[in-house]
């Protein structure tokens, strides 16, 4: 699959057929790699729980008498060496599993209609479509006592039928309010009362080293806790192999597993601050989480409208950076006036997108939007995310050595679903 950033352009695109052809082409090949597109799940291999270390560093200086020794930073902000314990009483209840399956039907290959095929198979070709049933698992948290709960969109997307099982092992047929593939947050409702629920923190201004604890139901193992530590913030997308996926990550050494999708990553005061939703494949202790911030963004338009209409320009772009710029003058350079060091380089523009309207060509170097200077392709990314459908985005491009503004009207992205 082509290098297309899934932030500004749709799945469902063709891009074999896109204007600039000779440059396009050319730049797609020495490009090839540069931006990472892979959709990021909870389906990867396991992370390794936390491990406790010891510090057996000696202090150099003998003459200091009683030295002050710092609580281990997982229990600084508490006090409590047992803060998990009251943390789980607390919330576990509100912590909920769900299952959902959903049906899929195989088309007959073509081939299978054949004569030829039928003459030495008989009856035992299949004539008719076959159905089978995919079942998943995952987790998910109770927001309001009436049964409104939030989940990943990977959870519950495409389910005939979604349930959702209590700590106290009532079980419930769950409706999705709505979902957001773009974001990975689903809304489901449950016909329930007086439920217990979850109270929600601020994920601005978390810092690397704060205590979190992870509730969830990985490897169908329910109510399983975890604990650890933010290890970043704001990992983007293509940080982690997800570049369809707008959402600046936490990251965690939690541990997080199959089936934790769409559970709560807590706060020492037991606080959602995040949602669990991803782990790199053969990674060990490298957990993401969606900001709560973000999830309850994107939950309120779900209750509200069902959908959520993200921007989109149209547009396939990598950071230029002086390696790829010298890359592409040894290849194109007497096709490609390609004078900046640093921007954001368009390898291609979507045909009939706001990006091909306004004008916006394979070969431009965007140098800012709005009059806020870019340099990567995430700075880009961000704000058309934070900008307005139908509001015109002024952009200014480097062409051939020259400077011009263009005027963009973010339409709304055409999300295909997977599967």
């Amino acid at each position: 699959m082509n290098n297309i950033d899934h932030y500004l352009t749709p799945k469902n695109i063709d891009t074999n057929n896109l204007p600039r052809r000779s440059i396009k082409s050319v730049l797609l090949m020495l490009l090839k790699g540069l931006a990472v597109v892979c959709l990021g799940s909870c389906s990867f291999l396991p992370t390794k729980s936390l491990e406790t270390q010891q510090n057996d560093t000696q202090p150099q200086n003998t003459t200091v008498s009683n030295p002050i020794i710092a609580p281990p930073p997982i229990i600084s902000s508490s006090g409590d060496p047992n803060f998990v314990v009251s943390v789980v009483q607390k919330v576990g209840p509100a912590v909920v599993r769900i299952d959902s399956a959903r049906t899929v039907t195989s088309r007959v290959p073509d081939e299978f209609n054949d004569p030829f095929f039928r003459r030495f198979f008989g009856e035992n070709v299949p004539s008719q479509p076959r159905q089978r049933v995919e079942r998943g698992s995952g987790s998910g948290w109770i927001i309001n006592s009436s049964g409104q709960i939030l989940t990943n969109s990977h959870v519950v997307d495409g389910a005939d039928r979604v349930t959702v099982t209590l700590k106290d092992g009532r079980t419930f047929d769950g409706k999705v309010l709505g979902e957001d593939p773009v974001t990975d947050v689903a809304v489901i409702n449950i016909d329930a009362n007086n439920l217990p629920t979850l109270a929600v923190g601020n994920s601005d201004g978390l810092q690397p080293g704060e205590a979190v604890i992870a509730i969830g139901n990985p490897l169908g193992l329910n109510n399983t806790v975890t604990s650890g530590i933010i290890s970043a913030t704001g990992r983007s997308g293509s940080d982690i192999g997800a570049s369809d996926k707008r959402v600046d990550y936490i990251q965690t050494d939690a541990a997080i597993n199959p089936g934790n999708s769409g559970g709560p990553l807590l706060n020492a005061r037991g606080q959602a601050i995040g949602m669990n939703t991803a782990i790199i494949r053969g990674a060990q202790g490298l957990g993401f989480a969606i900001p709560i911030n973000t999830v309850q963004r994107i939950a309120q338009e779900l209750i509200a409208n069902g959908k959520v209409e993200h921007p989109y320009l149209g547009v396939q772009m990598v950071t230029l950076t002086p390696e790829v710029k010298e890359r592409i003058q040894n290849r194109v350079g007497d096709r490609l006036n390609l004078r900046a060091d640093q921007g954001v380089l368009v390898v291609a523009v979507v045909p009939r997108s706001p990006a091909s309207v306004a004008g916006l060509q394979s070969g431009d170097v965007i140098k800012s939007i709005n009059n806020q200077p870019v340099t990567k392709i995430e700075e880009v990314q961000k704000l058309v995310e934070n900008s307005k459908i139908g509001s015109t985005l002024q952009i200014q491009v480097e062409r051939d050595g020259q400077s011009s503004q263009v005027g963009v009207r973010p339409a709304p992205l055409p999300v295909q679903r997977e599967g």
